[in-house]
């Protein structure tokens, strides 16, 4: 292991050979902790090659299960976003593309952070379930073209591990470390192509354009060599997406985007995303065609019916798509003033997301509770005109006393003097 250290840290490329030996050295614990910590850092500091961080990915998935879903007809496509506030998108995305007949089989996790991951959010809905066997798996994908469950506890071990040693040892910010890591688990899911949605702005792990660039072309050239499609779009995190922030509000708000009625950016970026799911999936041959089907789908109904048929499928109350009433409420929602007259200027996703989680809507560690019913509705955006006392945002919450997420709103959705255009949402594309 002092070997190979050494080559990284002198700038040399390694083979798959060294590379296969330290994932498993580490993972079964024959190379200690202080070894790896150095080869990590080796890696923040020298970098990995394509060629390298193929080796790492595949060595990552080779450390634990991998999900077979060849016996699921069709092209499987996943979808994968690097995180944001308000990202409600895999709600409306499963549904949708399923609608246009490719299957998606979507295993997900749970959040750490400003709010619950998706699976925090279908746990909203009375009864949902989240665990399915392989082959129950297997045939709710065959029969509806969708199931979303969460993630097997093998897949990819050696991630796991490794993922905690760069969070104390602050190589956790590292492009081939973090592009190996995200496609290790897309690539043990099972998936014949994946879409990525890789966020940029103040409110998303990459704050700058060209470091959510670089890490989109990282992941996609590791797809491309392990022989998957890959493709990735760079979206816009510097404000929250869409209106709701917390877990029950997302998905009503998502059930309204899927009538049609959502939020201007959220219903754009899942028209993006979905139309390339469906040209990876062979089901249109330009995303032109693609993004008319998602119209479609949604015009007609069907890929609301078809969230139904998913909620039913998994035991949850598939009636909440006709009357959100049944899901979980906040005792009390609270509008947050603006303080002056003007225009928002900036609206700091990350602060926004500190004041809903402050509110029960996420987590600080792995062992909190999550509140399903708190979070925040946001009722300006940036670009807006607000008249001082209008309200910002409504608060919902299950207490009265949210004096520091209300000022945390106000501190951080900016009012100015001065119009400023809304942030473009989409960026580069990335097909390789």
């Amino acid at each position: 292991m002092v070997d190979v250290i050494e080559k990284k840290r002198n700038g040399g490329v390694l083979s798959k050979e060294e590379i296969t030996f330290f994932v498993n050295g580490y993972t079964n614990e024959t190379i200690p902790d202080y070894q790896a910590s150095a080869f990590l850092m080796a890696i923040y500091f020298k970098g990995m090659t394509a060629e390298e961080q193929g080796h790492l990915t595949m060595a990552m998935v080779e450390s634990g299960d991998q999900i077979d879903l060849s016996a699921i007809e069709g092209i499987k496509v996943d979808k994968h976003s690097t995180g944001g506030v308000g990202d409600t998108t895999t709600l409306i995305l499963v549904p949708l593309v399923a609608a246009c007949g490719v299957p998606v089989a979507k295993m997900s996790g749970r959040g750490l952070g400003h709010t619950g991951g998706t699976l925090d959010k279908l746990e909203a809905i009375d009864g949902f379930h989240i665990e399915l066997t392989e082959g129950q798996f297997v045939k709710q994908v065959n029969d509806l073209k969708l199931a979303v469950i969460g993630q097997s506890g093998n897949l990819t071990p050696a991630d796991k591990k490794l993922y905690s040693l760069r969070d104390v040892t602050a190589t956790v910010d590292s492009i081939p470390l973090i592009a190996s890591s995200i496609m290790s688990k897309k690539i043990a899911a099972g998936a014949n192509a994946i879409v990525l949605d890789v966020k940029t702005g103040e409110g998303a792990f990459m704050k700058t354009e060209a470091d959510a660039k670089a890490l989109a072309e990282s992941m996609v050239a590791i797809g491309k060599q392990v022989g998957r499609q890959t493709m990735a779009v760079l979206s816009d995190m510097s404000q929250p997406l869409g209106y709701a922030i917390g877990n029950s509000l997302e998905v009503i708000e998502a059930i309204e985007t899927l009538k049609g009625n959502g939020p201007e950016d959220l219903t754009e970026l899942c028209l993006v995303l979905g139309s390339k799911m469906i040209v990876a999936g062979g089901k249109a041959d330009s995303v032109d065609e693609a993004r008319d089907m998602l119209k479609a789908v949604i015009a007609d109904g069907s890929a609301l019916e078809l969230f139904g048929k998913l909620i039913a499928a998994q035991g949850g109350d598939a009636s909440i798509i006709h009357d959100t009433s049944s899901l979980p409420t906040a005792k009390y929602q609270i509008e947050v003033p603006a303080l002056e007259s003007g225009y928002v200027t900036k609206v700091e996703a990350d602060d926004i997301g500190i004041a809903a989680m402050l509110l029960g809507a996420g987590r600080a560690t792995k062992e909190d509770e999550i509140d399903l019913a708190v979070g925040i509705v946001l009722r300006k955006k940036i670009g807006d005109a607000v008249q001082k006392g209008e309200p910002l945002a409504i608060i919902h919450a299950n207490t009265e006393n949210v004096e520091r997420s209300a000022s945390l709103i106000q501190q951080h959705m900016v009012i100015g003097q001065q119009v400023v255009e809304s942030p473009r949402l989409i960026g580069a594309m990335i097909t390789g």
